[in-house]
């Protein structure tokens, strides 16, 4: 048996020696074009999930996005709440009523206005026990 591998053996020895640069450099090409092809295209997966554009920024994006969204929703419900007070300030009677009375201190005629002083700190903390 090592009689044949040692006779393989001699043989690839002997073409390589023959062989000339071109043909060196094919077989070399057809040798490690396979592995080349595997490392490049792992290159290229990697750069597809972890690089600037890739998978995982595109998931932060979107998550940015949804948060934004969430955000103007949220806004958007506070804006149109607001333009109902405008309007209620402005045409209702019942609200502009309300709204005397309770910030600025006015009665009806007749009325009378009774304020209490505000509790202290101190009064109402020692009133819980």
């Amino acid at each position: 048996m090592r009689e044949i591998f040692g006779e393989f053996a001699e043989r690839g020895r002997r073409a390589a020696m023959t062989q000339t640069i071109p043909e060196r450099a094919k077989s070399l090409g057809v040798r490690y074009t396979p592995h080349l092809l595997i490392v490049f295209v792992g290159l290229l997966l990697i750069h597809d999930i972890f690089g600037t554009h890739g998978y995982l920024a595109m998931r932060r994006k979107q998550a940015e996005i949804e948060k934004v969204r969430t955000d103007l929703d949220r806004v958007s419900k506070e804006n149109l709440a607001l333009q109902e007070d405008v309007k209620n300030l402005k045409s209702d009677p019942h609200t502009i009523e309300k709204i005397a009375r309770e910030e600025l201190g006015q009665a009806r005629p007749g009325e009378v206005i009774i304020k209490l002083p505000a509790a202290s700190p101190t009064e109402t903390a020692a009133a819980k026990p």
